[in-house]
C-alpha cells in the first residue's frame, strides 16, 4: 500500500479509501466484516463512512440511519484496529423529521456528533466532514462548534464535502481568522465522466493546500466496465441505464481502449485519479471482497502519457477557470 499526507496536515492515509456506504443496504454485516479485514490486510487505513449511510438516506424512511456506523463500530471493537484506522465520518443529512435534525447549526453538530461517537463505539472522530454546504448557518457557528469538538478530542481534522469552489475559500478564510487549521480535505464527485470540479473546486484545493478525496471513482457503475452488459438485457437502474445512452459512444471508445491495456475498465478509472497529484484518496466503495480486490489493482497501475491523453479524448475536462473561457 502507498500512503499520502491528508492535504497539508501530517496525518498519513492510503491511497485508497474504503467507503461503508453500502454497508446495511446493500452488503451485508458479515461480508463488510470480511471487506474491513480484507482492506486492513491490504494496507487500507481510511475507513469513510457518514451518519445517514446504510439505508435510503430519506427521512421518509424510518429504517437504515446510522446503519452503516453501527457496522463499522462492531468491527472496530472486535477486531482491536481503532488505533490503526484513520476514522471518517459526516453530518449535514437529516437524521430525522425535525427542523434541527439537520444542517450545521450548533444544535445539530453537538448531537449528531455524539450520536456518531455512539454508533461507532469510538471516542473520538479522526476526520469529521461537513457532508454539504448550510447557507442557513453563519460560518462563525460552524467553526465555533468545530473548535470546541477539537478541543473536546472528539474530533481531530475538519473537512468539506460536496462544496463549491467559493464556499472552500470562504469557509478557509473565516478558518484563518480564528487561527484554525480549517479544512483539511475536500470529498467531491470525481471521475472521468464526471469532471466538473476541475473548473473551479481543483483549483480552490490547489491554491489552500486542501486533500481531495473522489467519491463515485467509477461514476456509479458506469465507468465499471457494464457496457458491454447493458447490451445483453441486463436490468439498470434509471440514473446508469441514462447515463449508458448519453456516454454510449464514449463509453464503446473506452473500453476499448481499457481491452487494449488488458485491464478492467474501473481499475483504469481508479488508476487515472491516482495519477492525479491533486488527488489524496479515491473512496471506492465495494459491496464484495472480490471488488475490493479489483479495486487494488489500480496501485499498481502506471498510465503512459499517451494513454492519459487518449482517456482526455475520450473523456474531456472543463477546463480551469476562467483560463477556460477567458484570457
Amino acid at each position: 500500500m502507498k500512503y499520502t499526507k491528508l492535504g497539508r496536515t501530517g496525518l498519513k492515509v492510503s491511497k485508497l479509501a474504503l467507503g461503508t456506504m453500502n454497508f446495511g443496504e446493500l452488503t451485508s454485516k458479515e461480508e463488510a466484516f470480511k471487506i474491513m479485514d480484507k482492506a486492513v490486510e491490504a494496507g487500507i487505513n481510511f475507513f469513510d463512512t457518514a451518519d445517514v449511510y446504510g439505508g435510503p438516506q430519506s427521512p421518509d424512511m424510518e429504517q437504515g440511519f446510522g446503519t452503516s456506523e453501527e457496522i463499522v463500530g462492531k468491527w472496530l471493537k472486535q477486531s482491536g484496529k481503532r488505533n490503526e484506522i484513520v476514522l471518517s465520518t459526516k453530518a449535514y443529512q437529516p437524521m430525522g423529521k425535525g427542523p434541527n435534525d439537520r444542517g450545521l447549526s450548533a444544535y445539530h453538530i453537538k448531537r449528531a456528533v455524539e450520536a456518531s461517537l455512539q454508533r461507532l463505539q469510538t471516542d473520538h472522530i479522526d476526520i469529521y466532514h461537513m457532508h454539504h454546504i448550510d447557507r442557513t448557518t453563519p460560518w462563525e457557528e460552524v467553526w465555533q462548534s468545530m473548535e470546541k469538538l477539537i478541543n473536546e478530542d472528539k474530533i481531530s481534522y475538519v473537512a468539506s464535502s460536496n462544496f463549491a469552489g467559493w464556499d472552500i475559500a470562504t469557509a478557509q478564510n473565516i478558518a484563518q481568522s480564528r487561527n484554525l487549521l480549517g479544512i483539511a480535505s475536500e470529498q467531491s464527485l470525481y471521475n472521468l465522466s464526471n469532471r466538473a470540479i476541475e473548473s473551479e473546486v481543483i483549483p480552490a484545493l490547489r491554491y489552500y493546500n486542501i486533500g481531495l478525496t473522489p467519491w463515485s471513482p467509477i461514476g456509479m457503475g458506469l465507468l465499471g466496465g457494464s457496457f458491454d452488459e447493458s447490451q445483453k438485457g441486463r436490468r439498470l437502474s434509471g440514473q446508469l441505464e441514462s447515463g449508458f445512452e448519453k456516454h454510449k459512444e464514449q463509453l464503446k471508445k473506452y473500453e476499448k481502449l481499457c481491452k487494449q491495456l488488458n485491464e478492467e475498465p474501473a481499475v483504469i478509472a481508479l488508476a487515472w485519479l491516482l495519477h492525479n497529484p491533486i488527488v489524496t484518496s479515491p473512496i471506492i466503495g465495494p459491496r464484495t471482497v472480490k471488488q475490493l480486490e479489483t479495486s487494488l489493482r489500480a496501485l499498481e497501475i502506471e498510465l503512459s502519457e499517451e494513454t492519459l491523453r487518449e482517456l482526455d479524448e475520450i473523456w474531456p475536462g472543463p477546463g480551469e477557470a476562467p483560463y477556460s473561457y477567458a484570457w
